[in-house]
């Protein structure tokens, strides 16, 4: 749903003064050196739309984009998208800065994120934590970037993601980047693959939570038929699956894990993807549905952080977003089936020790 960008400014990226960043260098298509463009753009440059209310942010926002080698095509104010009539016509890029935002600007960006993946231009969209909710909610169709508070380096890192994802070819990351986006991925990749091993949902076993013994068609799929038979019948039987555990015990687990933070640096322990996971359970079990605000909150991350690993684990199916049913412009973030299962397991295999678990 989100797309991976990073939230460490790069200090050879960005001087502490604001001024303007190095060109990015493309390769032309034949494998021979390019240059950036300006906002005089050039035949291989992609368009970029503008849209915030705060204008030296539209000055800088143009001027990282320009630097990227981007044309800018407009930059405006967020009453442009308001305006009756014709909407204005896409860039392959739009960025948006919304911090607060009320119901029409909403509708807007509603809008706005359905175009965008009509033509498939990229979005990218700012907000603060207070306007986190009401934002998640109404871009579920382009699979935009949302930056929570950027710093201007978060705001260069998402144009690099843009032009990685369009093709263009951008000079290299630094060692660094490229260390912390290999190690998102492979932390999410064990993650996935460890539920799956204890969920017993591996490429032998697509029953889920059934399980069925002999082989025969039935419907769409494979199902089994245990192979004992009662009066002559077949039956189907229900596989053990161990309950998800008390909430009280999951909750008391996340108070030890925050008390660290009191006697040590926050970040020397961030496990942001276990923290989402085991505040997510607990919410199962109470029946209560989290935020994607109180989820940000709950990872012990920054919010642009927890966003890119919410983004990471949906794409490898531990989460799903969910739309409120009353009121559409809402969404939850819960634990899909799979997830579930695999917690239930973990702590039914913990026991009676889960309680000393941090």
């Amino acid at each position: 749903m989100f797309q991976l960008c990073s939230a460490s400014a790069r200090t050879g990226m960005l001087s502490d003064m604001g001024q303007v960043i190095p060109q990015f260098e493309y390769g032309s298509g034949d494998g021979g050196s390019g240059q950036g463009f300006g906002h005089g753009g050039g035949r291989s440059s992609l368009a970029v739309s503008i849209y915030a209310d705060r204008g030296y942010l539209r000055a800088e926002m143009a001027e990282d984009a320009a630097a990227a080698g981007l044309r800018v095509a407009q930059t405006t104010d967020l009453g442009r998208l308001l305006e009756p009539g014709e909407p204005p016509a896409l860039a392959d890029l739009v960025l948006v800065d919304c911090p607060v935002i009320d119901g029409a600007e909403l509708a807007a960006l509603s809008r706005l994120d359905q175009r965008a993946s009509q033509t498939g231009s990229h979005l990218v969209v700012s907000t603060s934590i207070g306007s986190l909710d009401d934002v998640f909610g109404c871009l579920d169709q382009a699979d935009a970037q949302i930056l929570v508070t950027p710093t201007r380096a978060d705001r260069v890192i998402a144009l690099g993601r843009v032009l990685a994802r369009s093709g263009n070819r951008v000079r290299e990351l630094s060692d660094e980047d490229r260390l912390s986006l290999l190690r998102l991925t492979e932390q999410v990749s064990q993650i996935a693959q460890k539920l799956e091993q204890l969920s017993g949902q591996g490429a032998a076993d697509t029953g889920g939570a059934f399980r069925f013994e002999g082989e025969v068609a039935f419907g769409k799929g494979d199902t089994k038929l245990d192979p004992q038979f009662d009066n002559g019948s077949d039956r189907l039987v229900r596989a053990s699956r161990p309950p998800l555990p008390d909430p009280r015990l999951v909750r008391k687990i996340i108070r030890q894990r925050q008390l660290r933070a009191r006697f040590f640096e926050g970040d020397l322990f961030a496990d942001p993807a276990w923290d989402m996971l085991l505040d997510l359970t607990a919410a199962r079990v109470e029946h209560v549905r989290v935020s994607v605000t109180s989820l940000c909150i709950a990872s012990g991350v920054p919010p642009t952080t927890a966003l890119r690993w919410i983004g990471q684990m949906t794409d490898a199916g531990l989460l799903q977003r969910v739309d409120d049913e009353t009121d559409r412009r809402r969404a939850f973030i819960t634990l899909t089936d799979k997830a579930a299962d695999a917690m239930a397991r973990y702590f039914s295999e913990l026991g009676s020790s889960g309680t000393s678990m941090v």
